[in-house]
């Protein structure tokens, strides 16, 4: 079976549309602006009737992604933001279009849909932004806590922290025994020995659970342990999610983000502007303009000029204007898909017949 690629896709002979995506094709782009392509690939006759199908191909860092016909006027009969940009990026954006393409016309895909796939498009925008705030002030440190940073001993009236509990009592961890308590979720009896072979409180450093112990009939315990499961849960997807976005940050914008100081990710904040004003733009008017003539705002935005909270309140604002826009304007309710559908199938034997 073969695995396609976004090499085996241009070799071939497969790709009838490649364009320039992203800041470039908004007119956004500095200097250290990465270079965005999306582009469009038919399948070969036996890859598409057989049990080849495949929707979508990227490279490793994911700026080259290329989808196949039928799952482009899938995304297009949705009003997929990404995807209606493609169709109407300037011309200089263009790399390789097929005659095939021009059977595709813009205005098929706009719709009264689009209030809702650009509105909610930048809205989750926003949630990134705010996530990027929650880590840089609240970051976690790289050496993952254990089981035992979330026991508790109670005794004598007291719950105390564990290893404080054993270092005030000169015990090591490694030789006590647990037993479960029976109607007690998460609470074990505790007991202690030189001689026995117990468990310990954990196995292993990154033990994910308590460790219980066979205890013999007659030890009497001599306190009470209590372990946060539901805490240490918790602080480990925390944990993982934080030293993940670590790994994976673009640390130009990170850098970005730092030295304005505002705590949130200024370059999706500007994305969720240019998103809403292209939403407001289609309603009025009944058009996709991917290049900005906005410019020197987006811009600013992106610079960290405005405050976090403002540019919310503004885009809400922004939001609760397109209803009333949508409502006025003379565009169709959605797509239609069974012409969309007709005009696929229209394509795809031009194509094959030729």
């Amino acid at each position: 079976m073969q695995k396609l690629t976004i090499e085996w896709i241009k070799n071939n002979g497969l790709l009838v549309f490649e364009v320039i995506t992203g800041s470039r094709s908004y007119g956004l782009d500095t200097p250290t602006s990465d270079t965005d392509i999306k582009g469009v690939f038919v399948l070969p006759k036996d890859m598409f009737y057989g049990l080849e199908y495949t929707a979508q191909v990227n490279n490793d860092s994911n700026d080259i992604v290329y989808y196949e016909l039928k799952r482009f006027m899938e995304l297009l009969s949705k009003s997929n933001p990404n995807i209606l940009e493609m169709l109407n990026v300037p011309e200089k954006c263009i790399l390789q279009k097929h005659p095939i393409m021009d059977m595709l016309q813009p205005g098929m895909f706009i719709s009264k849909q689009c209030e809702q796939s650009f509105a909610n498009y930048a809205f989750t925008q926003i949630k990134k932004a705010y996530g990027l705030e929650k880590k840089i002030v609240n970051p976690v440190e790289e050496e993952r806590k254990s089981v035992l940073d979330f026991c508790f001993v109670h005794e004598d009236a007291e719950a105390l922290p564990l290893k404080k509990y054993l270092q005030e009592k000169g015990l090591e961890q490694s030789k006590i025994g647990l037993a479960a308590i029976a109607h007690l979720r998460d609470c074990y009896n505790l007991y202690y020995s030189n001689e026995l072979n117990y468990s310990g409180v954990a196995k292993k450093d990154n033990a994910n659970e308590v460790s219980l112990s066979s205890i013999p009939k007659g030890e009497k315990p001599i306190a009470m342990l209590y372990f946060n499961k539901d805490a240490y849960s918790i602080y480990c997807k925390q944990h993982k999610e934080y030293w993940d976005w670590v790994a994976k940050r673009n640390e130009q914008r990170y850098d970005t983000t730092m030295q304005h100081g505002k705590k949130y990710d200024s370059k999706n904040m500007m994305h969720v502007f240019r998103l809403l004003l292209m939403a407001k733009e289609i309603a009025v008017e009944g058009r996709i303009n991917v290049f900005r003539k906005d410019r020197d705002f987006l811009l600013a935005i992106k610079e960290g000029k405005f405050e976090y909270d403002d540019l919310v309140q503004q885009a809400e604002a922004m939001k609760d204007e397109l209803p009333l826009l949508y409502q006025q304007s003379n565009l169709q309710d959605e797509p239609n898909v069974e012409s969309i559908n007709e005009l696929l199938i229209k394509i795809r034997e031009v194509h094959y017949g030729e």
